[in-house]
């Protein structure tokens, strides 16, 4: 990079001179720190590694084997950076922006796995067959296909007779969407299983079919997934199996079959609302994720049976005439039960020391219930499941904010895995722990209960347990990963970073750097402290921004880290574009500490 040309009219040009990257104080400091006569060596590496870097293990190996990386790396040119014996501040700080530098700790798995499934968030899809928005998008296996590389562990399809109603589609029900058979869905499913993950996949069956249909299910099922498909011993469940003992197995949920009476009129499964106007103002890189709102509280009843709650009645409360229809070998695949026990809120969340069961939200119902019957949620979540999903009238196939779902122990908050944005990028980072495996132990806090009796409440501003220092240093990348005038026309870019936490409540803001003008590696280096009262279910949020005077500003690229596994130390942040795909050369150079 020397110098760049911008054309501002048929007779002006403008020039840029295009400043390498360079160390920033900060580094520098700490290069003269840990080196001897320019040269950082193996030793003095391994001492920055442990002091700084906080890496306690670190070996001088470990150390003689990040240089002699950089010696294969390095370019014959630019041989001044690199010897055998150590390396200078430029290689240092190409080390430090490298790819073995990253953020995150390399743990893999590293939960216990053997609790039972009620005691993981999980990472769960909504609709998971759509290609697009709720009404008129294709259906189709690739989402579910993509969804399964990236992690994603429960799959939502909904099952409708097809139109000759001798087999079985997956559509969005009552709207314009184009259906695609089941079996196809399952086929996709079985191979694409456990390519990301080895822990179960769960299927979550929207159910809309006859019994001989629902048969039919049964046998696609069986024949498709064979050994693999797990089925319970008994009708209900004391207690989940854990992830560990259902490795590389598909598991079912769904409501217990009842007859499926084509004259009674079915309540739709998004309720008529969602035909209105979209909250879709996601335009750009996404609406801000919102807190919950101090709504009025739960009107118990009347708020269960608002939205689309047709679907979920218990086997016990369903008219036994209707029973004796049903397909009994699609009942016995069922290993979580879902359903809502006649009454109100108060009912559902009530828990049964016999049997557990899978309850369904909506976001709304959700947000409503939590100002009533916190307690009572945190409670139910600790033996039973809790699955969140969006109201009706996201049909912009938008999201929402996953934390109040997890803060009070939800375990299925379920996404459009399509609708890019914020939200979305909240859940991507969460589910980055523990390996990526789709599986991630709940906090102790939200499973034990006290001396008399209480559990968590995410209502109440607890002390701050600890303070993250965050310092935001320098970016690099975009110069390669986007054409010169994709900031802008006539100057190179104008960059800011925005940095800030989710989770509780007490715990979530965003803070911003200063605008650095006509700058591709923007110096920040800025300083933000975050106190964290709830720091296991915090999410550290980057975002970096092109500001422009007279429109929205531009998006840059974003990234979000589950605070919990953050490493200590000057870390490569990469950035992802808006539908989380990592850009080839951007990131951010961040300091994390502990405080």
């Amino acid at each position: 990079m020397s110098k760049q040309t911008y054309k501002v009219c048929f007779c002006f040009r403008r020039r840029f001179r295009l400043a390498a990257a360079e160390a920033p104080d900060d580094v520098k400091i700490l290069f003269s720190q840990y080196s001897e006569n320019g040269t950082m060596a193996a030793d003095h590496l391994r001492r920055f590694l442990v002091e700084v870097q906080k890496d306690h293990n670190a070996t001088l190996e470990d150390a003689q084997a990040i240089i002699d990386g950089l010696g294969r790396l390095h370019d014959p040119r630019h041989h001044n950076i690199f010897h055998r014996k150590g390396i200078t501040l430029e290689a240092f700080l190409k080390y430090l922006l490298s790819d073995t530098n990253p953020p995150l700790s390399p743990l893999g798995v590293h939960h216990d796995m053997t609790a039972p499934l009620s005691h993981y968030f999980i990472y769960t899809g909504h609709n998971s067959y759509l290609t697009g928005n709720q009404l008129s998008s294709d259906c189709s296996d690739g989402p579910i296909i993509n969804a399964l590389r990236k992690g994603v562990r429960v799959i939502e399809l909904d099952i409708w007779p097809n139109s000759k109603k001798d087999n079985v589609d997956v559509l969005h029900g009552r709207t314009l969407t184009t259906p695609v058979e089941l079996i196809k869905c399952l086929k996709s499913i079985k191979e694409y299983a456990f390519i990301a993950s080895e822990y179960p996949v769960v299927i979550t069956l929207e159910d809309h079919l006859t019994p001989d249909l629902q048969a039919k299910v049964a046998e696609m099922a069986t024949q498709t997934f064979g050994d693999i498909l797990f089925t319970p011993g008994s009708e209900s469940l004391k207690e989940f199996p854990s992830p560990e003992s259902l490795k590389k197995r598909i598991i079912i949920s769904t409501k217990p079959p009842k007859e499926y009476l084509e004259a009674k009129e079915i309540k739709e499964k998004e309720s008529d609302s969602q035909k209105g106007k979209a909250l879709g103002d996601e335009k750009a890189w996404g609406r801000e994720v919102s807190n919950l709102k101090d709504a009025s509280v739960a009107n118990d009843k009347n708020d269960l049976d608002e939205e689309e709650n047709n679907e979920e009645e218990d086997l016990d409360d369903a008219d036994p005439k209707l029973q004796q229809h049903a397909a009994p070998e699609y009942k016995r695949l069922i290993t979580i039960h879902a359903g809502k026990p006649k009454g109100g809120l108060q009912e559902c969340f009530k828990v049964d020391p016999e049997k557990v069961r899978r309850l369904s939200l909506s976001e709304q119902q959700l947000e409503k219930a939590v100002l009533t019957y916190g307690n009572e949620i945190v409670r139910f979540t600790q033996r039973n499941i809790l699955r969140v999903y969006p109201k009706g009238t996201r049909i912009d196939s938008s999201n929402y904010n996953p934390l109040i779902g997890w803060s009070h122990g939800a375990q299925m908050v379920a996404f459009n895995m399509q609708g890019y944005g914020r939200s979305l990028w909240l859940m991507h980072g969460m589910f980055k722990a523990n390996g990526g495996c789709g599986y991630i132990k709940k906090p102790d806090f939200l499973l034990n209960t006290g001396p008399d009796n209480e559990v968590f409440d995410p209502k109440v501003r607890l002390p701050v347990k600890e303070t993250l220092k965050v310092t935001v240093y320098m970016g690099e990348g975009w110069y390669y990963d986007f054409p010169h005038t994709h900031f802008d026309a006539y100057s190179p870019p104008d960059f800011y970073a925005r940095v800030g936490i989710a989770g509780v409540r007490a715990d979530t803001v965003m803070k911003k750097t200063k605008t650095l003008e006509d700058n591709w590696v923007p110096n920040w280096n800025e300083e933000f402290e975050f106190p964290l009262t709830v720091p296991e279910l915090a999410l550290l949020r980057i975002e970096v921004h092109e500001y422009d005077m007279s429109e929205k500003d531009d998006f840059g690229g974003q990234a979000c880290l589950p605070v919990s596994e953050l490493r200590s130390g000057i870390r490569a942040v990469p950035l992802h574009s808006r539908e989380g795909e990592k850009y080839k050369s951007v990131k951010l150079l961040m300091r994390f500490e502990f405080v």
